[in-house]
């Protein structure tokens, strides 16, 4: 059984106003809540000798939906800090977003442009290993979009839900905010 993880550190968060982290929060934690209920319910039919039914199908579709609206926003809020932390110059994460972006600042501007797309999703910082290649990309749905065998480095919720309630409809200040509160030192960990 998966167990949601205590964000509530990040209460009183610069530009994320307490409720709506709080309604973030309960958000996730409905994920966590319904990916443990489909693997029960998952379990049970495979006991039942019903794996192959139209019910199992639909459970197994709804389960990626569940759990990667699970962990990506385990992604997004184990990235964030009260205090952000800036890039390390010398890090390796760093050297390699300047040798694929030509700078971080091109990084930058291209991460944010993604995720002020028109849409809801997710704006994700990947690392192609076999590439050896940074990548930002759009991802509209949690289980769908996503680069196989790629490693999420950033992940930023682009949902309504995660800005709305502080900033309206004015995506880019909620992601001026989201950029502030980025703990490098965490998205180096993941590379």
């Amino acid at each position: 059984m998966y167990t949601a993880q205590n964000y509530k550190r990040l209460m009183g968060l610069e530009g994320f106003s307490d409720k709506a982290l709080e309604t973030h929060f309960t958000l996730y934690e409905g994920y966590v809540a319904n990916t443990n209920k489909l693997l029960e319910e998952i379990n049970k039919i495979l006991v039942e000798g019903k794996e192959s039914s139209p019910q199992s199908a639909e459970l197994k579709r709804r389960f990626g939906w569940e759990f990667d609206g699970m962990r990506l926003h385990e992604l997004y809020f184990g990235a964030l800090a009260k205090t952000g932390v800036a890039p390390n110059p010398d890090s390796a994460l760093n050297e390699k977003i300047t040798t694929d972006f030509g700078s971080f600042a091109n990084w930058k501007k291209d991460f944010r442009a993604t995720a002020a797309m028109r849409g809801i999703g997710w704006a994700i910082l990947y690392y192609d290993k076999l590439a050896d290649k940074l990548l930002n990309v759009w991802v509209n749905e949690h289980n769908a979009g996503h680069l196989a065998g790629a490693v999420p480095l950033l992940v930023c919720d682009v949902f309504e839900h995660a800005f709305i309630i502080d900033y309206g409809p004015k995506r880019a200040d909620y992601i001026d905010a989201f950029m502030k509160a980025v703990d490098w030192l965490k998205i180096e960990e993941r590379m």
